[in-house]
């Protein structure tokens, strides 16, 4: 198979003509070629005058391909050999069955890698199945009723169910390619396999989740919905079982040797839990801000110029990063083109806000997270968990400023680069469900976030024009993108507890659906070998 980068095709490219295009790059006839895969597609919008998409595919021949290789002679031009996954040995010799807690990415993937090595995990999920979680945030949104074990934080599909379904990642491990190729084989849309920002849509992800689920109890797993992790039983540094309880307050002791972490960021109870078993932890640094929303037609413009609302474009998305002078780093997250902000609380009396997109991307506005990094040094404690602490005071801060019925503090980015509280709204309308409160995100946000957000907006606009759009609204405060915790593991993956493995982006070691799948993957693969030769 043959690699072939960078081809140039109009926005109205169809599948005959990138053929012809990679026949023009190899120097032979159309015939020779037998297959064209597309390996990524991606927006050229550089120049506003001459937006096009830039292709890499994969290209077999009919012919000898070392030939082909030889004679065009082209740079952009390699062979590439297929992806291949392949499992490791199980070597694991315990009869007791791996109990995984939390059913987000690390986890259903975790579950999923140990199901079809025959070790029928139990996993546990504190919140609803997806349809039950999906009624339940509903609710909340429409009537403010928060159920602080199914929300938009927990419960089947984690808290990426209710986000873009985004699946961009900044880690290169090749057990990326097995974490898309497994999306799409449970349901996911195709083109994630190769679009440069790909994204299921949260309209979509829910299906997707349940056929891992099916998968995963069709080989022998059992997955227990409203069942929540609520001690871990030790003997000498060794884990011994769990309990857990069900909704109904009933506890139940569970033996195993094997428990995998796969709890998420938001879950602070369980790491207060574990704090006290003695599992070793420490702070690590994490992002804050607030989610910033423009006019998805002014984004568009902005990105594609003339070519904005072209129907192969879809809407627009950006990703930036800055450094203002005298100050720290700021940069946008989890863009979603199209989107609205969500209320994301699972706390009683807190306010917490992400990003959610559809498949169509289709709404009014377009938003993304704007956040600055907070050290451990400004925590005001060397407690582990200090970080959670500082985290509670910003969303409980939020609450009472909202008004203390969950609707989400906001300011107009004019007021906020004025230093201004805001009193009222201009054109662009806020999209969070619960509603808003126009006020002073200083009284929220640290100083030194704030001061770096509005230099950071200034900045942004001169990449983005109308990224500092006087009517723009900031709603926050966004205090959930990572965990200000890391469990401490070693090289068999394993915390200080022997036969405790954390996982996922709640344990520290992800930032996003893909990295925390990864995760779980190596994680089961660790259990599945029990020795250091890890994946």
């Amino acid at each position: 198979m043959l690699r072939i980068n960078e081809i140039r095709q109009p926005l109205t490219a169809d599948a005959a003509s990138l053929r012809r295009a990679c026949a023009k790059a190899l120097r032979c006839g159309e015939d020779q070629i037998k297959s064209v895969e597309i390996a990524k597609k991606a927006v050229d919008s550089r120049k506003k005058e001459d937006v096009h998409f830039v292709y890499n595919v994969f290209v077999t021949l009919n012919g000898e391909e070392a030939a082909v290789l030889a004679h065009c002679r082209n740079p952009k031009v390699s062979v590439e050999q297929p992806y291949v996954y392949e499992a490791p040995p199980v070597r694991r010799t315990s009869s007791l069955r791996p109990i995984v807690a939390g059913f987000g990415p690390a986890g259903f993937f975790a579950a999923l890698i140990l199901a079809r090595a025959g070790l029928r995990p139990i996993v546990l999920e504190r919140g609803a199945d997806v349809d039950a979680r999906t009624a339940d945030v509903r609710g909340f949104w429409t009537e403010k009723r928060l159920d602080p074990e199914s929300n938009v934080q927990f419960g089947e599909g984690g808290a990426g169910t209710f986000s873009d379904g985004k699946l961009t990642t900044g880690i290169k491990h090749p057990l990326c390619r097995k974490v898309i190729d497994e999306l799409i084989a449970h349901g996911a849309p195709a083109e994630i396999g190769y679009s440069a920002r790909p994204h299921i849509g949260t309209d979509r992800l829910g299906a997707v989740v349940k056929a891992f689920r099916e998968e995963i109890i069709a080989l022998g797993g059992e997955v227990r919905f409203r069942c929540k992790l609520t001690d871990l039983i030790l003997f000498n540094g060794v884990v011994q079982g769990v309990t857990c309880t069900d909704a109904a307050g009933r506890s139940e002791d569970l033996e195993t040797d094997t428990l995998l972490l796969c709890i998420g960021h938001s879950a602070r109870d369980t790491l207060e839990l574990l704090h006290r078993r003695g599992v070793k932890m420490m702070q690590k640094p994490f992002s804050v801000g607030a989610r910033i929303e423009h006019p998805r037609e002014l984004i568009d413009r902005a990105q594609y110029g003339a070519f904005a609302g072209h129907p192969a474009l879809g809407a627009a998305d950006y990703k930036m990063a800055c450094h203002p002078d005298h100050g720290r780093g700021a940069y946008t997250f989890c863009m979603c083109p199209g989107g609205t902000v969500v209320a994301a609380a699972s706390e009683a009396n807190s306010v917490v806000v992400n990003g959610m997109s559809v498949y169509a991307r289709d709404g009014e506005n377009s938003n993304a997270a704007l956040l600055v990094g907070v050290e451990p040094a400004e925590f005001g404690s060397a407690h582990p968990l200090a970080g959670i602490a500082l985290q509670r005071l910003m969303e409980q801060t939020a609450f009472a400023l909202g008004g203390g019925d969950y609707a989400a503090p906001c300011q107009t980015v004019g007021d906020f680069l004025a230093d201004r509280p805001s009193t009222a709204l201009g054109a662009v309308r806020p999209t969070c469900p619960t509603g808003v409160m126009p006020g002073d995100l200083r009284r929220v946000l640290p100083a030194r976030v704030t001061e770096t957000m509005a230099a950071a907006i200034v900045k942004m606009d001169r990449s983005l024009q109308g990224f500092a759009l006087p009517d723009a609204v900031l709603t926050g405060p966004e205090t959930r993108s990572s965990s200000p915790v890391r469990i401490l593991r070693d090289d068999l993956l394993q915390a200080n507890i022997h036969g405790l493995y954390p996982c996922g982006e709640g344990a520290g070691y992800a930032g996003g659906i893909v990295s925390a799948a990864v995760d779980g993957i190596r994680c089961a693969h660790a259990v599945m070998l029990d020795e250091p030769d890890l994946w």
